[in-house]
């Protein structure tokens, strides 16, 4: 079995997932208005995190300048995660998994042959100062990958090739960044309104989450147990999402054989706010009969926040069920997709202990994990 013994974010909200938890609760949003962000010749709405406040906290751990900010910002999040895992990481059965979608890509623009850019390189030196002794994973597919770092992790602890896993989730904005979803036309220029009928585009967004999992025997009825998870390419095209929502489909219909629909508190779905990505999930979930089922979306907390969102959004999910909530839409108002989804833009109880996490992404890529808490053993 794998349990999740530790987890952190760090957002424009706050620097531990219990200030992320309490700002969602409360409603707060991250994302703001920019006339200028990057030398862009366009405004744009996203969420930034503050450079100083990361760097400060940073140097506190006593890093040096070597390490770009979103290498910083994974080193920071993991270090908070680690303290309370309590476990050494230079252990040869512990092993760093990291999720993002460009790493440091900006880095390109000022030599396209610095090493800099290469994302596996980032992962050694994030492990590196960690004085881990394995070879890092990375995970780079797109917007599920912070889905897939977690299922190639549990793949590695189930196999019996290491006893823990630390999962990092990290993206940060940039002009190239931004200024490619600005070509797509898939940007919005207020707050973005999940599964609303009035969405217009998605936010942008620039977050870390850690989370630690051990492989173990035995659980506590506290725990946070992995139940099953499933990845799929419906191959549909380069950008665009399947209008049968085939992927996605299929990804829920490949969990529900580890979980039963009434122990699922809520789907945590990707939620976007793009007219396609909202539409296709609610087909997916309507022909795999969730239609019933609580659905959230977080976007509007965060914006998109790339190869992070997949990590913490199942952090943030994970506590809502530990205080018996089901987490708010922020944006959404009225309904506008084909099939129904079961989504509030308030919090609402629940008395359930799993949940279901899906992604979707370019190239037809689709992902999901589920998750509950309280243990069984064998």
């Amino acid at each position: 079995m794998i349990r999740k013994i530790a987890d952190n974010i760090i957002s424009p909200l706050g620097l531990t997932s219990e200030k992320n938890y309490q700002a969602v609760v409360s409603h707060n949003s991250a994302l703001s208005f920019y006339e200028d962000a990057f030398g862009l010749p366009e405004p744009c709405f996203v969420s930034l995190l503050d450079r100083q406040v990361v760097s400060t906290a940073f140097n506190g751990l006593g890093g040096t300048s070597s390490y770009s900010f979103f290498e910083k910002l994974c080193i920071l999040s993991i270090s908070r995660a680690l303290i309370n895992a309590a476990i050494d990481s230079q252990r040869t059965d512990v092993v760093f998994v990291l999720s993002t979608t460009k790493g440091n890509v900006d880095s390109l623009a000022i030599n396209l042959e610095s090493e800099a850019g290469y994302i596996g390189v980032s992962a050694e030196k994030i492990a590196g100062f960690f004085g881990n002794p394995n070879k890092p994973i990375v995970t780079s597919n797109a917007c599920i990958s912070g889905v897939c770092a977690q299922i190639a992790a549990i793949r590695l602890l189930l196999a019996g090739e290491y006893k823990y896993a630390v999962v990092v989730g990290a993206d940060v904005l940039s002009r190239f960044i931004i200024s490619g979803f600005q070509s797509f036309k898939a940007l919005s220029y207020e707050n973005c309104k999940p599964y609303d009928k009035d969405r217009i585009g998605l936010n942008l967004g620039e977050a870390a989450g850690t989370m630690i999992l051990e492989r173990v025997d035995k659980v506590d009825s506290d725990d946070w147990i992995y139940v099953g998870s499933s990845i799929h390419n419906d191959a549909n095209h380069i950008s665009g999402p399947s209008r049968t929502g085939e992927g996605s489909f299929r990804v829920l219909v490949d969990i529900l054989k580890s979980i039963r629909k009434e122990e699922i508190a809520f789907i945590n779905a990707h939620g976007t706010a793009t007219v396609y990505n909202d539409e296709m999930e609610s087909i997916a979930i309507h022909r795999a009969e969730l239609e019933e089922i609580p659905v959230n979306g977080l976007k509007g907390f965060y914006g998109h926040t790339l190869g992070a969102a997949g990590v913490i959004e199942t952090i943030l999910s994970m506590q809502a069920i530990d205080n018996k909530v089901i987490l708010p839409t922020r944006g959404y108002e009225t309904s506008g997709t084909t099939y129904h989804l079961n989504l509030s833009n308030s919090v609402r109880k629940t008395e359930k202990q799993g949940f279901i996490k899906i992604l979707s992404g370019f190239g037809g890529s689709n992902a999901g994990i589920a998750y509950k808490k309280g243990g069984y053993n064998d």
